[in-house]
């Protein structure tokens, strides 16, 4: 069993497989997690179907050097056909690490969710020497990537 990308603790073709595959996501957070997924993946393809129509860039790249190591939800919910996703991704850039952290905002749009947009932080991760690794690997950081 291959765990998902997205760090929900299920398998990937329990979680994100199927609605990258056209299946559509139920609710914002897993719209949101699918996301997530497309950008470890560099799945433009699908970023773009997902994105509100109104909203979606013409052209998506992505950085060489970016590797998504986490995804943690602070908060969601949904309110008829608006949702939100309040959540921080970890990334390393080469030796260097970052969190983007996000207060997404989605649409339903005949009953299929539809990311719209976000006011996004982006910042320097700087863990303690103690801390959990951001790259996952479970040790302290100063036995890790520190």
């Amino acid at each position: 069993m291959s765990l998902c990308s997205c760090h929900s603790g299920r398998s990937a073709s329990e979680c994100c497989e199927p609605i990258l595959a056209g299946a559509r996501a139920g609710s914002p957070l897993a719209l949101m997690r699918s996301r997530y997924t497309a950008f470890v993946t560099e799945n433009a393809e699908y970023l773009k179907r997902s994105w509100h129509p109104d909203y979606c860039p013409d052209t998506l790249e992505f950085a060489a050097d970016t590797q998504w190591t986490q995804l943690l939800i602070l908060d969601h919910g949904e309110d008829g056909n608006s949702g939100h996703v309040h959540f921080i991704a970890r990334f390393r850039e080469g030796t260097e690490w970052f969190e983007l952290e996000e207060k997404s905002r989605f649409e339903k749009i005949d009953d299929d969710w539809k990311y719209l947009a976000g006011n996004t932080d982006f910042r320097p991760l700087s863990p303690g020497r103690n801390d959990a690794c951001p790259c996952g690997s479970g040790r302290k950081w100063k036995k890790c990537c520190g």
